[in-house]
């Protein structure tokens, strides 16, 4: 069934909390799987699923800080996961499905924001590569136990995705970076991404969620110059926030955590989400709301095709077949 793009009235909004999201949910004997859970909103996920009875499962590529950051919360594991390479993806992959444990919440969290033109892999683009290609990966390699898990996948995207859709004659930005758009281009295939993989995923149960947290300080900003937030009206001289926006991190973690958990969300899934709920179709001059280029189902099925050639994964070759 097609979920409608448009508000569920789930009795959230842009200030709720992750603990708000989560009153009164139960996770015990749940396993979650957290990418970039030890930093930003990823911490914030990490803690709240925790603390609700979830198993949740941190990769990281700096294994020592990750163990630091949740070495004081029950109930977490770390790993080794570097998104940019395929093989470490595999590597984390085949570690877990080992365990022969179900995947019953997977949150595509971590990610890389305007950074300086970075090549990885075979010369692929760094945003795309981490945001999107190796999340891509990561769900396919894992796709047996999220299947067994029945559950949910949420990709975390941003209201950037406005910025682009894929750029089909260019996507790795061979022909000339921007940072900005080559992000904006990963957080559009962020939501594509969760479009197609409900289309092939509902079969087994799986529901997939797109979400935009909202501007939050996190060390997302870190490729950012301080001048250039200052003079964004993000913050001030000193660094604090000066944007009444801007939502605290807990706030920031509360959409992908109420799109991995919430009731009201049963049988629903290939929307994007905003301010803990399914947002709106985004309107010319009006804040927030997804563009149409990011739910389109023929461009999700293109962008499928393109990181399952690109990777050499696809879970879902024989289905699509």
């Amino acid at each position: 069934m097609t979920t409608p793009q448009r508000g569920i009235g789930s009795g959230f909004g842009a200030r709720s909390t992750v603990d708000d999201v989560l009153s009164g949910i139960d996770l015990s004997g749940r396993t979650a799987i957290v990418t970039g859970g030890y930093s930003g909103l990823g911490l914030e996920a990490t803690r709240a699923l925790a603390g609700a009875g979830a198993r949740v499962v941190v990769p990281a590529r700096r294994r020592s800080v990750a163990e630091e950051a949740v070495g004081g919360i029950d109930g977490v594991e770390t790993d080794d996961l570097d998104l940019s390479d395929l093989e470490s993806v595999r590597g984390f992959a085949e570690r877990f499905l080992a365990s022969g444990r179900a995947v019953e919440i997977m949150i595509n969290n971590a990610g890389i924001m305007a950074c300086p033109e970075t090549r990885v892999g075979p010369g692929w683009e760094a945003q795309f590569a981490t945001n999107h290609l190796g999340h891509f990966a990561l769900v396919n390699r894992l796709w047996p136990a999220i299947a067994r898990g029945g559950g949910r996948v949420v990709a975390v995207s941003s209201g950037a995705h406005g910025i682009t859709g894929v750029r089909w004659d260019d996507v790795q930005f061979e022909r000339g970076y921007d940072r900005w758009q080559a992000y904006g281009q990963a957080k559009a295939a962020n939501v594509l991404f969760a479009v197609q993989l409900d289309v092939l995923g509902r079969g087994a149960g799986v529901r997939a969620f797109a979400v935009h947290p909202g501007s939050i300080l996190t060390p997302l900003q870190r490729h950012l110059a301080k001048a250039d937030m200052v003079g964004a009206g993000w913050i001030d001289e000193a660094g604090n926030p000066t944007d009444p926006t801007f939502k605290t991190p807990g706030q920031g973690a509360a959409t992908q955590v109420w799109a991995a958990v919430s009731p009201r969300l049963v049988g629903m899934g290939g929307v994007y989400c905003e301010d803990c709920d399914v947002a709106e179709p985004a309107v010319e001059g009006v804040e927030g709301g997804v563009h149409a280029h990011a739910t389109d189902l023929g461009e999700a099925a293109r962008l499928w095709a393109l990181s399952a050639g690109l990777t050499g994964v696809d879970a879902f070759a024989a289905v699509a077949g």
